[in-house]
């Protein structure tokens, strides 16, 4: 088997999230705000893996502070462009991702050419301040592209996913097995039924697969029971007895499967609350032209359950590993996969159905896109995310703050005081400086300056805890108030190499539309190595 170059390369990373989505990777036009030392290092985690192509914005120019906390500066950058400079390292690293740059200054282009960032898939934020920030994230939000917001600030990496509405199909959970052991489908009670256990010789017992051996006993149950399933703890071990009484011998390990999974076999089938939600969705109520490719398949499977399905999902259609016979296994195997393919039929006739409803050609959906939505329909998810607006303007105050602050390891305390350098930074045009907190060792005090500034940055984690109406300040804010004036505005090249893995993998998500991104922010705090995750 010949295997291409490109799978070799990125072999391991289609073992993860598979072609299609090396394919949205490889699609995607991802733009960095700010070439830092933690962009750089999300960037490096990109255009490793084969992210399509990036630009860097950053009308900056080298220091030799810049090339001290980042591996894609050298000394003779100094003096150059940061966007251009950064963009030629990271792109040696990968010639499949193409890499630009924009030498502006993006606080300017924000405000003045906010549209220029509606062409990317999704931009990401370094070292932006607080109104900027906000008039991106609306433009963004309005276009429903993804922005995801990366500070780091000493020890300290806080990261922001800004987003409408996140929809994922393939959210790779451990176990996609759906045996329908509790409402068998006719095709697999006509399998069962081939069986007569009686009659077969101890090599054939041995190797009846356990689907079988659940099946006929819940059968002989249902039949004493008035068609119910074994529903208590006292039944179930009652329904193991059963089970246990067609034993031959003490060897059959066909019977050792069929006891460990009588729990699945007296779990009710029915559609999982979350998936019930989605399908109440105003989204899959009013399909239109605008609706997409998600909530139309949303919409075809909730009218299938409603009418085919008899109130189920689409049959995965996947068997596990068991103790059986090959022609056995494979019988039934094909009984799964049959009713999965039958099912996948129904759907894909009724997304044809409201395609052309909506004026969309057939072919707007592949049936690839069809098939994989039916066999993951029970791991759907829909993350909707609150708006920066929100979180900022119109609604701060029903975030829980003020109960999370009285918690002196809560990491939310990293999130009052980056906001409160924000304030800082909107009248002083700087961050507190670092550069007052370095004294002589034989320094009893601290000096009048780190005073000021300690003072000044406590002023406005005040007036954010009294907009929040928080009232009890926590005694612990002022230790991490003078940690952070200490600090600075400093990137330390450790955190932004941690921060960078820990982006770029939700970045992978977002573009991917695979696995669950966060939910919507994450705190790291380096000194103690922890990290949380907060609604904000």
């Amino acid at each position: 088997m010949i295997i291409d170059k490109k799978t070799q390369k990125y072999d391991r990373q289609l073992r993860l999230w598979q072609a299609s989505g090396q394919t949205a990777l490889e699609t995607a036009k991802v733009c960095l705000i700010n070439g830092t030392a933690t962009g750089c290092e999300i960037l490096k985690d990109l255009v490793l893996p084969g992210i399509g192509s990036f630009t860097v914005v950053d009308g900056k120019i080298v220091e030799g502070s810049d090339v001290g906390n980042t591996f894609f500066l050298v000394s003779d950058s100094i003096g150059t462009n940061r966007a251009q400079a950064v963009t030629e390292f990271l792109q040696e690293l990968n010639e499949d991702a193409k890499g630009f740059h924009f030498s502006e200054d993006p606080v300017a282009l924000i405000e003045n050419q906010p549209e220029y960032f509606l062409q990317f898939s999704i931009v990401i934020t370094t070292d932006l301040p607080e109104k900027p920030l906000l008039k991106l994230a609306d433009t963004l939000w309005n276009a429903k592209i993804p922005l995801v917001i990366v500070r780091t600030i000493g020890f300290i990496g806080y990261f922001r996913i800004v987003l409408p509405e996140h929809t994922v199909v393939e959210t790779h959970p451990e176990n996609v097995i759906d045996l329908r052991l509790d409402v068998p489908f006719p095709a697999l009670e006509q399998y069962v039924n081939t069986f007569n256990f009686e009659t077969l010789d101890s090599m054939d017992h041995a190797h009846v697969p356990y689907v079988v051996i659940l099946l006929k006993y819940l059968k002989q149950w249902k039949q004493d029971h008035d068609g119910k399933l074994p529903s208590t703890s006292a039944e179930r071990n009652e329904f193991k007895q059963l089970v246990q009484s067609g034993r031959r011998n003490v060897d059959e390990e066909n019977f050792d499967e069929a006891l460990a999974s009588v729990w699945k076999a007296c779990a009710a089938t029915k559609v999982p609350h979350h998936v019930e939600e989605i399908f109440k969705n105003s989204s899959c109520d009013s399909i239109t032209i605008e609706s997409s490719n998600f909530w139309i398949i949303a919409r075809a499977v909730r009218d299938f359950v409603s009418n085919e399905g008899l109130g189920l999902l689409p049959l995965a259609g996947n068997v596990p590993d068991m103790k059986a016979d090959t022609s056995n296994y494979v019988a039934m195997q094909n009984i799964y996969r049959q009713k999965a393919k039958e099912d996948i039929s129904a759907v894909r006739t009724r997304v044809h159905d409201i395609l052309n409803s909506i004026g969309r050609p057939a072919e707007f959906i592949s049936d690839d896109e069809i098939d994989s939505f039916c066999k993951h329909a029970s791991f759907i998810q829909v993350i909707r995310y609150r708006s920066l607006q929100e979180e900022y303007i119109t609604e701060p105050k029903k975030l829980d703050i003020g109960r999370w602050l009285q918690d002196p390891q809560a990491n939310i305390v990293h999130y009052v005081l980056i906001r409160a350098m924000d304030r800082f930074y909107e009248s002083h045009n700087r961050y507190p400086d670092a550069a007052t907190y370095f004294l002589e060792d034989d320094a009893e005090e601290v000096s009048e300056e780190a005073k000021n500034e300690f003072n000044t940055l406590k002023t406005y984690v005040d007036n954010l805890l009294r907009e929040w109406e928080i009232t009890n300040y926590p005694e612990h804010l002022d230790n991490h108030i003078h940690e952070i004036c200490r600090a600075g505005s400093s990137e330390l090249a450790n955190i932004a190499s941690l921060l960078g893995g820990m982006v770029s993998q939700e970045v992978i998500k977002l573009v991917t539309k695979q696995y669950i991104p966060m939910n919507n922010t994450v705190i790291f705090d380096g000194v103690r190595s922890t990290s949380s995750s907060y609604i904000l």
